[in-house]
C-alpha cells in the first residue's frame, strides 16, 4: 500500500509543477509591441469570418466589420448588437459588453458629432472611469506605502545585522557566512527596488497614472517615449531592470542555499565544511547571473524596445523559470524538514514513543509549531500560498488580498530574517554583552588607574610622606586599595578576591565560543 504521507507528497508535486504558468512578477503586462500583434492577428481572424459571412447574408441586416478593436458580427434591422469586451486588449474590463445599433434600413447608426459609427464601450472602459481610477490610486497608494515601509524597515535590520556578524570574530563560521550572504542579498533587492521606482516613476507623477493609461488607449496601444520619461527608455534604464532582476534572483537563490545548508545538517552535514562555502556562493551569486545575463541578451536582441520593465513575451520564462525551480525545490526541503522535527519530537532516540510525552500532548506540538514558524520565512514559505493564482485585471477583492499579502511579507521578510537568525541569537546576544562587559570594565579600570594615581601623589604630601617615599611602592592593580587612601578623591575599589574571582569568571565566559559549534547538534539548536 502507498503510505498517505507519500500521495501527499505527490499531490503537492503536482499542484507546484501544473502551476508554474502562473508565476509572473507585478510588471507582467502587455508591451506594445504585443498589442498590435494581438491587434493585428484579431483582425486577420475577423476578415476571414467577415468573409465568409458575406457570401451567404442576403437580406437587409447590418453587415459584420471590423472597427479596429472589435469584430462586429451580422446585425439585425432595428436592434442592438452586444458582443463581450475582447481578451486581447489588456486594460479593457473583460466583464462587460460593447453596443451597437442597427437602424432599420440596415445600417449601423452613426453619431453625428463625429461623423463615424456609434459604439458604445463603456463597460470596457470601466477602468479608465474616474471612479475606478480612483479606488485604483487608493489601492496602489496603500501598497505602494506598505513596501515602502516594509523595506525600509527590512533594510535597516538587515544592514545592523551584517554589522553584527562581521564585526565579532567568535560568531565567524560557515552557517554565518551563509547568513551574511542571505542578508545582503536581502539588502541588494531592497535597495534595487528603490532605484528601480526612482529611475521608472520619476518623470510621471503617481497622479497621473490613471490619465496616462486612458490617454494611452485612446491614441494608440502604449505610452509614448515622452511619458515615460527620458530615462525610462535610455540604457541606464535597462541596466536599472536589470539589475533588480538580478538580485531578485540572488535573494531567492540564496534561501535555497540556507535551505540547502539545513538539511545538509540533518541529513548529511557534508555542507558544513568551510571549504563548500565557494559552492554555495556560486550557487547564490553565480547561477542568477548566468540566467539573467541570458535574458538580458536575447531581450536586447529581439524585444530591445523603450525601458525592459514591461514583459516581452515567453522572454521572461528565461528568469522565471529558474526561479520557480529555486521556490519549489526550498518547499519540498522545508516540508522534509518539518517531517524530521515532528517525528524526533514525537519519538525517543530507540525510535519508540516516549510514555512520558503522551500525557503532555500539546508540549511537542508547540515546539513543532515554534520551528515551523521560525523555519518559515528562512525557507520563503509564503511564496507558495498564491503560487498558482495569476495576475489579472486590477479589480476584486481577491486580488487585492493576493496584493496586499504579497506586499507585506515579500518586504518584511528581510526583518523577520534578520530578527529571528541574529537578534534572537543566543550566540549573538552573548557576543553583545560580553562587548558590553569589556567596555565597562575598561572604563572602571581606568576609573581606578586614575585614583590610583591621585591616591599615590596625596599620600607623598601627607605628614610622614618622606617616610613612605622610602618604602617600596606597592604597584597599582587592579582591586588594590591603598591603606592610607584618605582623600576624597580616591574611589572605593572591591577587594582583590572579588576582583580575581570575577575575572576568573570573565574568561571562562569568554572562551566558551573559541569555536563557532563544531558539534552539529549544537549548531542545528542554534539555526531552530
Amino acid at each position: 500500500s502507498v503510505p498517505v504521507g507519500g500521495i501527499t507528497m505527490a499531490l503537492l508535486c503536482c499542484c507546484l509543477l501544473s502551476s508554474a504558468w502562473a508565476l509572473v512578477d507585478p510588471d507582467d503586462v502587455l508591451t506594445k509591441e504585443e498589442q498590435i500583434y494581438l491587434l493585428v492577428e484579431a483582425k486577420e481572424k475577423c476578415q476571414r469570418d467577415i468573409k465568409a459571412q458575406l457570401e451567404k447574408i442576403r437580406d437587409t441586416s447590418c453587415p459584420p466589420e471590423w472597427d479596429g478593436i472589435i469584430c462586429w458580427p451580422r446585425g439585425s434591422p432595428s436592434q442592438e448588437v452586444s458582443v463581450p469586451c475582447p481578451e486581447y486588449i489588456y486594460d479593457f474590463n473583460h466583464k462587460g459588453h460593447a453596443y451597437r445599433y442597427c437602424s432599420a434600413y440596415g445600417t449601423w447608426a452613426v453619431a453625428l458629432s463625429i461623423n463615424k459609427t456609434w459604439a458604445n464601450y463603456t463597460e470596457c472602459a470601466l477602468l479608465f472611469s474616474s471612479e475606478s481610477r480612483s479606488r485604483e490610486k487608493e489601492v496602489f497608494e496603500r501598497l505602494h506605502l506598505m513596501y515602502t515601509v516594509g523595506y525600509s524597515v527590512s533594510l535597516t535590520s538587515l544592514i545592523i545585522a551584517v554589522c553584527i556578524l562581521s564585526y565579532f570574530k567568535r560568531l565567524h563560521c560557515t552557517r554565518n557566512y551563509i547568513h551574511v550572504h542571505l542578508f545582503t542579498s536581502f539588502i541588494c533587492r531592497a535597495l534595487s527596488i528603490f532605484v528601480k521606482d526612482v529611475v521608472l516613476y520619476s518623470g510621471s507623477p503617481a497622479g497621473d497614472t490613471g490619465r496616462i493609461r486612458e490617454d494611452d488607449f485612446k491614441a494608440g496601444m502604449g505610452p509614448s517615449q515622452g511619458q515615460r520619461g527620458h530615462l525610462a527608455s535610455g540604457v541606464g534604464c535597462k541596466v536599472v531592470v536589470t539589475l533588480f532582476l538580478y538580485f531578485l534572483a540572488t535573494n531567492h537563490y540564496w534561501i535555497l542555499v540556507e535551505g540547502l545548508y539545513l538539511h545538509s545538517l540533518i541529513f548529511m552535514a557534508f555542507l558544513s565544511n568551510k571549504s563548500y562555502l565557494w559552492v554555495l556562493i556560486i550557487i547564490g551569486w553565480g547561477l542568477p547571473a548566468v540566467f539573467v545575463s541570458i535574458w538580458a541578451s536575447v531581450r536586447a536582441s529581439l524585444a530591445d524596445t523603450q525601458c525592459w520593465d514591461l514583459s516581452a513575451g515567453n522572454m521572461k520564462w528565461i528568469y522565471q523559470v529558474p526561479i520557480l525551480a529555486a521556490i519549489v525545490v526550498n518547499f519540498f526541503l522545508f516540508l522534509n524538514i518539518v517531517r524530521v522535527l515532528a517525528s524526533k519530537l514525537w519519538e525517543t532516540p530507540t525510535g519508540k514513543l516516549d510514555p512520558r510525552q503522551q500525557a503532555p500532548r500539546f508540549s511537542p506540538l508547540r515546539k513543532l509549531l515554534k520551528s515551523t514558524l521560525v523555519l518559515m520565512p528562512l525557507f520563503g514559505v509564503h511564496y507558495v500560498v498564491f503560487m498558482a493564482m495569476p495576475y489579472t485585471e486590477v479589480s476584486g477583492l481577491l486580488w487585492q488580498i493576493q496584493m496586499h499579502y504579497e506586499m507585506l511579507f515579500n518586504s518584511s521578510q528581510g526583518f523577520f530574517v534578520a530578527f529571528i537568525y541574529c537578534f534572537c541569537n543566543g550566540e549573538v546576544q552573548a557576543e553583545i554583552k560580553k562587548a558590553h562587559f569589556r567596555r565597562l570594565l575598561a572604563l572602571d579600570l581606568r576609573q581606578k588607574a586614575r585614583a590610583g594615581g591621585c591616591s599615590t601623589s596625596l599620600a607623598g604630601r601627607a605628614p610622614g610622606g618622606t617616610q613612605r617615599g622610602l618604602l617600596p611602592t606597592q604597584p597599582s592593580l587592579p582591586g588594590y586599595t591603598p591603606s592610607s587612601c584618605t582623600s576624597d578623591h580616591c574611589l572605593p575599589c572591591p577587594t582583590q578576591e572579588m576582583s580575581q574571582k570575577t575575572r576568573g569568571e570573565n574568561t571562562v565566559d569568554l572562551t566558551e565560543l573559541t569555536q563557532c559549534h563544531p558539534n552539529l547538534n549544537k549548531e542545528l539548536e542554534t539555526m531552530l
